[in-house]
């Protein structure tokens, strides 16, 4: 069964609303896939970096709305030239120890960030000391390399980011919790039946909130910078193998969308120029 709920639904389904509360047949109802799939194209939000500081806890831990001093600080500079930061979360991620209550200007993260002129970028250590550095790097890193020592990364990973920010919208953490489920147990399949599989190239993760609650669940792939909606768990064989075929570099506006059902955009293109790249694809 697909899980396309509104968020009514998924209140209802965690006793949120009353047993005396009743709704019309028609407001019960989540709008059908075929109407959310004719929005999806134009839906990531347009950005030329996106930053990730690793957090200790997973988003399903995470208040309804988080910032943190090093976040904000790094937001407030890097929202200027088309940087976007978030929180991650992974079992195999590293990520500094988070500090207690009342130290929370002390705290350090480890950061991955990525961008469509020169793929991933991992610092080990931000902070609120050094936090104008790594500024510097990042908008750097979104300018096209000048030289040979500070081409594009080179790593064969492909990183992939869930929504399950369940604070922030039930139908993240249930739906984006169940995809994250199905993922980890598919790449455990085939990478059991076979230890060369390419499936090894996939570092999974979980985010918090990205935007587009009723796209659940949200699928983020990078470097190449590929944004998915509307991923349910019986989707997951069929786009992993649409991620493992994809070039180990950032995609441009000339390639073609990754599974176009699903497509809500990609990284440095503006609104109009997601429609239009999803337009053109749909009609070759």
């Amino acid at each position: 069964m697909r899980l396309f709920r509104s968020f009514q639904q998924c209140a209802k389904s965690r006793s949120f609303a009353t047993t005396t509360t009743t709704l019309s047949a028609g407001n019960n109802t989540a709008l059908s896939a075929t109407s959310l799939q004719s929005e999806l194209p134009g839906t990531a939000p347009p950005h030329r970096s996106y930053i990730f500081l690793h957090t200790s806890q997973p988003p399903s831990e995470y208040p309804a709305k988080i910032s943190t001093p090093v976040q904000r600080a790094l937001l407030l500079k890097a929202a200027k030239w088309g940087g976007s930061v978030n929180f991650s979360w992974s079992k195999e991620s590293p990520v500094i120890a988070a500090r207690p209550p009342g130290e929370e200007k002390l705290q350090e993260y480890y950061m991955t960030a990525f961008s469509s002129a020169r793929g991933c970028l991992e610092v080990p250590k931000v902070s609120l000391e050094n936090v104008d550095e790594v500024e510097a790097r990042l908008r750097e890193h979104v300018e096209p390399a000048t030289d040979a020592s500070a081409q594009n990364d080179s790593s064969q990973d492909i990183h992939v980011y869930v929504c399950t920010h369940g604070a922030r919208d039930c139908r993240c953490g249930d739906t984006g919790g169940a995809v994250v489920k199905a993922i980890r147990k598919e790449l455990q399949k085939r990478r059991e039946s076979n230890p060369a599989d390419p499936s090894h190239r996939i570092k999974l993760a979980e985010t918090g909130h990205v935007g587009g609650h009723k796209y659940a669940a949200n699928v983020l792939v990078y470097p190449q910078g590929e944004w998915l909606g509307l991923v349910n768990p019986e989707d997951v064989p069929q786009v992993l193998d649409a991620i493992l075929a994809l070039p180990s570099r950032p995609l441009n506006a000339n390639d073609a969308p990754l599974c176009p059902p699903h497509w809500r955009g990609r990284m440095d293109l503006s609104k109009e120029e997601q429609i239009e790249l999803f337009r053109n694809a749909s009609r070759s």
